[in-house]
């Protein structure tokens, strides 16, 4: 059983809702998201956030290594 099934709070600062997913803190920063600690675990609303701040990022990792 992990930590969500057991109930964590959200990682993100102010935030008191139940975590729902947990990502690493490296990729959480890198969308813009104020974490602590070596896990971020987000609620629904923050996971929300986190992939669409993500989804840019994904569109040029995949130009990038698109075969010409």
């Amino acid at each position: 059983m992990g930590r969500v099934k057991r109930g964590v709070q959200c990682s993100v600062r102010g935030c008191p809702n139940q975590a729902v997913r947990s990502i690493s803190v490296e990729r959480a920063k890198a969308a813009g998201l104020e974490v602590e600690g070596r896990r971020a675990y987000l609620c629904e609303e923050h996971y929300r956030e986190y992939k669409r701040r993500r989804k840019r990022e994904k569109l040029v990792e995949r130009w990038r290594y698109k075969p010409f």
